[in-house]
């Protein structure tokens, strides 16, 4: 460990602590709104719209879809060569509540489309550009608050530096002990929330019957079953199309887990807009039942594509995209969705082969509303996100290297500050560039949706 500590101390004569305050465009960026009009090609063209128009809503919604453009921007920021599996995406929305296996809520990092090796100052940099944004929004002092979630990753690190790595891999953060420290009655009404977010809920929220069946509910753009999409209308493809669909997934799982799956029958099949970023990929919800009505279980089948960061990370090995996430998702995760697999390959209603990864679609998930987060709840909410990423980087990076380059000062804290000021004044910049964008019709944008 004596060695891995002094590689961390060397890097800061390369790349000093105070060098990460810095963000300045390079000269050959390239146009946000260009950026945005080359990920519309891989994407439904019915949906981009509403992917512009959620991004059109505030900076904050902006860096959520714009995890392409700060990808370029990180590129060209200092890093010091130690790597780490990164969510690739580690904004604030991009953390939250969910049912471990056994049960117990746990708070971890919850998305990870754009997971990939790559250096670990790239999540962290993302993850403080997000804090001073949401700051902003909510008229909230952001520099605090990124001082705050700095501080709690650089002295999280630390802590797993020292830790058996055995010890590391059990650690997690549990939402009952999470929530305490907010005010009273908070914890209570989130953790009874989440709890009500299952598969019996979707069930009630999401199905009606027909001709006594249950189906999926149709509510266009944002909902569409299967039946609509298919040129003629066709409602009698979906049985042999999810059979197909069920059994490559199944492939992707160990073998208890496919008995589990075997106990259910799909029965209908829906596309299904989601989130910010990801809208316009090739997202969908499937019904499957149980023992019976009572028994149903909702799983998504999310469109996986290239990460992002694949580019500027030198990481192209990965045969599948949906394993890719997979992967990534274990590997960060102290406790992972125990029906989470993939499929590669598969042919689309359009005929595109496309990869995909599936997991439950609601298992007592649940994330803050942070534009509605008291200034002290705020604070806290962002140094927990802090020690999640921390706990993340140790499992896969060098965290003993990592916490002596940080070290036991407050260098690298205030730097991030500095840095994070800076970029989300190019948010700022980049949100107005989109809004011009979209009024002068070079980006067609749906809101309301």
């Amino acid at each position: 460990m004596a060695a891995t500590a002094e590689l961390g101390k060397a890097a800061r004569r390369d790349v000093p602590r105070s060098s990460h305050a810095r963000f300045e465009p390079s000269p050959d960026r390239v146009d946000p709104v260009v950026i945005l009009r080359r990920e519309a090609r891989r994407r439904i063209p019915e949906l981009v719209p509403i992917r512009h128009g959620r991004m059109l809503s505030s900076p904050f919604a902006f860096l959520r879809g714009a995890a392409a453009i700060m990808a370029g921007d990180l590129a060209h920021t200092p890093a010091t060569g130690l790597q780490a599996q990164l969510c690739g995406d580690a904004h604030l929305a991009n953390f939250g509540g969910f049912a471990a296996p056994d049960r117990t809520l746990v708070f971890d990092v919850n998305d990870f489309d754009e997971t990939l090796p790559g250096p670990w100052e790239w999540d962290v940099k993302r993850l403080a550009a997000s804090i001073e944004v949401a700051a902003r929004e909510n008229g909230l002092a952001g520099r605090d608050a990124v001082l705050t979630a700095m501080h709690t990753y650089r002295e999280a690190i630390r802590g797993f530096a020292g830790m058996r790595t055995l010890d590391v891999w059990y650690a997690r953060l549990e939402v009952e002990a999470m929530l305490a420290r907010y005010s009273e009655g908070t914890a209570e009404k989130a953790i009874e929330k989440a709890r009500g977010k299952d598969n019996l809920r979707a069930f009630a929220k999401l199905t009606h019957e027909v001709g006594g069946r249950p189906r999926i509910v149709s509510d266009p753009p944002l909902i569409v079953p299967i039946e609509e999409l298919v040129p003629g209308g066709d409602a009698s493809l979906p049985e042999a199309s999810l059979q197909q669909i069920l059994l490559a997934y199944r492939a992707s799982l160990p073998d208890d887990r496919r008995r589990l799956l075997d106990g259910y029958e799909p029965v209908h099949f829906a596309r299904k807009v989601v989130g910010v970023g990801s809208v316009g990929t090739d997202a969908w919800i499937v019904l499957l039942i149980g023992r019976d009505a009572g028994d149903p279980l909702f799983l998504q089948v999310k469109e996986a594509q290239r990460s992002v960061l694949e580019p500027f990370a030198g990481h192209t090995a990965y045969t599948s995209a949906g394993r890719r996430v997979v992967e990534g998702q274990r590997l960060m995760q102290a406790a992972s969705d125990i029906l989470l697999g993939w499929l590669h390959g598969r042919r689309g209603i359009d005929g595109r082969r496309r990869d995909y990864y599936v997991r439950q679609l609601w298992d007592a998930k649940g994330s803050a509303r942070i534009d509605a987060l008291a200034p002290d709840d705020f604070a806290s909410y962002t140094g927990v996100c802090g020690w999640t990423l921390a706990r993340a980087h140790a499992r896969s990076g060098d965290r003993t290297a990592i916490a002596a380059y940080l070290g036991r000062g407050d260098r690298f804290d205030r730097a991030l500050a500095d840095f994070a000021h800076a970029y989300a004044d190019q948010t700022e910049r980049d949100h107005a560039a989109l809004v011009q964008a979209v009024k002068r019709g070079r980006l067609p944008a749906e809101t309301g949706l």
